[in-house]
């Protein structure tokens, strides 16, 4: 049988540096990115990419910030769809033209995906994701008044306002999903972790403010479409003991429970590694497959074992 993964791409790997921002020079990373994924592809996997949008959703914001005296706002689950719609197109087409200088003859598809978070998530009574421009005092505190944002002092560079992340409970396209990957087509997903969706009172799907972590998205959706691997793409090589430190150590491959250990030895940094180690953990606990954890140029590498980081279960 073909085996499915699920590859989380950082929404940050898409922007190299301060110096390559632009629409075209995400696209010029994504289509590095597919590169490494067709080679996956002509493995033998299918697989279903999904991404962060961290970055994407701050531009967008800005942007609907400038222009507020001229239009209306965006509301922040819509920026996540748009950007969720931007980046699959980034994505997809970047995958269709290598396929298409391959000769490989593979079906593609984007998917905008609605992922359903606890409306009593303890998250939204303590807003800790910080999104959008940095801002002086001033201008926080005035729109904490006049809009309800929470705002808060980001490490001495301004202020920032900050939003819920809850975590996901289900995707609410999955039907579709599953559909496509298990008959073959390479589906993006679950794009910034999917537009943030809660149920009311009488079963409706409500929009609201808040920003779901892609890790434990890409992680609920893996386990959803019963999968063999997680692979979480991300900006270093593998995962480290001691990260930063004199003594760092490359972890290589970890159980499930060594993982929960080191997590209580305080080795990952809760905005970095940390939910991806534990997005792995539930996926590997869950599933009985294996996580990855490396950076695009050694997914191929590290498939074969030769290098990242490789969480198996106990």
């Amino acid at each position: 049988m073909t085996k499915v993964g699920v590859i989380a791409i950082g929404g940050n790997s898409l922007i190299k540096d301060k110096d390559h921002r632009t629409i075209p020079d995400q696209y010029a990373a994504a289509a590095e990115t597919c590169r490494h994924i067709a080679d996956m592809i002509l493995e033998g996997w299918n697989v279903a990419i999904t991404s962060g949008n961290g970055p994407q959703v701050g531009f967008i914001l800005r942007r609907s910030e400038l222009a507020a005296s001229e239009v209306h706002e965006v509301p922040l689950d819509y920026c996540g769809a748009m950007s969720q719609g931007s980046i699959g197109y980034m994505i997809t087409r970047a995958m269709r033209n290598e396929f298409h200088r391959r000769g490989i003859h593979k079906p593609v598809a984007g998917i905008v995906t609605e992922v359903i978070v606890d409306r009593n998530d303890p998250a939204f009574l303590n807003p800790t994701k910080p999104i959008g421009s940095f801002m002086d005092q001033k201008t926080a505190e005035e729109r904490a008044k006049t809009q309800g944002w929470r705002v808060v002092e980001d490490s001495g560079r301004g202020w920032r306002r900050v939003v819920p992340s809850p975590k996901p409970k289900e995707i609410a396209e999955i039907d579709a999903i599953q559909t496509l990957v298990h008959n073959g087509v390479i589906v993006y997903a679950v794009g910034g972790g999917g537009i943030p969706v809660v149920r009311n009172e009488q079963g409706l799907l409500e929009g609201v403010a808040a920003v779901i972590d892609k890790d434990y998205a890409s992680s609920l959706l893996a386990r959803a479409l019963g999968a063999d691997l997680l692979l979480i793409s991300t900006a270093v090589e593998c995962a480290y003991r001691n990260f930063g430190r004199p003594e760092q150590e490359p972890l290589r491959t970890i159980t499930a429970s060594e993982g929960d250990q080191l997590i209580r030895e305080g080795h990952f940094a809760a905005g970095s590694m940390l939910p991806k180690i534990r997005a792995s953990i539930e996926f590997v606990r869950a599933n009985g497959g294996i996580a990855i954890i490396t950076d695009p140029p050694n997914i191929t590498r590290a498939l074969r074992g030769e290098t990242g980081t490789r969480i198996i279960p106990d």
